[in-house]
């Protein structure tokens, strides 16, 4: 349990760090982004999942459900950046790096959620 709540707390403070000074950013991106939406979309979406970490790391066994949902989250940049970059559509830059960072993460709420299937197959 306390691996689950480390890994998830971990991931919501990067998170949380890595997000919200994008907020203040898009002026600094050239060329001007021609769908700022986007940007903003992303940003907001991927700081509200920051929220659920945090529900996670608190509580595991009460939100255990949510974990595999996270881990879907962390998919969603992940596989299709390293799509892209194999396709040589995605430089090795800040994206890039930012989508190895997710998958680091994936493995990671994998294992968390192994961690807990685990445990819970002990119990009872």
């Amino acid at each position: 349990m306390k691996a689950t709540k480390t890994i998830f707390w971990v991931a919501a403070i990067f998170g949380i760090v890595v997000l919200v000074p994008g907020f203040f950013g898009e002026s600094q991106i050239q060329p001007a982004l021609s769908h700022p939406e986007f940007y903003y979309g992303f940003h907001g979406l991927a700081l509200v999942f920051q929220i659920i970490f945090i529900m996670i790391a608190r509580d595991p066994v009460r939100y255990r459900s949510l974990i595999p949902i996270a881990i879907l989250e962390k998919a969603s940049f992940f596989v299709p950046s390293l799509v892209l970059w194999s396709q040589g559509r995605l430089a090795v830059g800040g994206p890039f790096v930012g989508a190895m960072i997710d998958g680091l993460f994936l493995l990671l709420f994998i294992l968390a959620w192994w961690l807990m299937r685990s445990e819970g197959r002990g119990q009872g």
